[in-house]
């Protein structure tokens, strides 16, 4: 029998798997293994949600960003979700998330974007007031 005969118990390892490396990259600042291979891990589990629906749990790493922050860090709520781009490889990756941000924020215009390279792990929101940086927090969960 392999994997494929058991996605209920493949699932459940690679949910395992992402959280342990989620930890590694995001709470201790040190990953084993490389994003590329990290993202492999979600594709796989995301492809396996996607044929057995009825195995896809709400507590699934494919239904949130990164991991939760550490307690020794204060905790700022977003104003508004930062969403990742999930990602975005094409022109047509970009345009795709465009669309899905319109119907999040329920919008009909256009949205104006600026693209740089994408550095992972460094998404960050900051505030001013009166142009005094006043609050500077990591994407988090992408709530909090």
């Amino acid at each position: 029998m392999t994997a494929m005969d058991r996605p209920q118990e493949r699932i459940a390892a690679l949910k395992e798997q992402i959280a342990y490396h989620n930890r590694r990259y995001y709470q201790l600042d040190d990953p084993e293994i490389s994003d590329a291979a990290y993202d492999d891990l979600m594709r796989e589990l995301q492809a396996l949600e996607t044929e057995f629906p009825a195995l896809a749990a709400e507590d699934s790493p494919t239904k949130r960003i990164g991991a939760p922050p550490l307690a020794k860090f204060g905790q700022i709520t977003h104003r508004t979700p930062m969403l990742s781009l999930a990602n975005a490889f094409s022109e047509e990756d970009i345009l795709a998330f465009g669309e899905r941000l319109q119907r999040f924020l329920n919008i009909d215009k256009a949205i104006r974007f600026i693209v740089e390279p994408k550095l992972d792990g460094v998404a960050v929101g900051l505030t001013y007031e009166q142009g005094v940086l006043i609050q500077g927090a990591t994407r988090g969960d992408g709530q909090i």
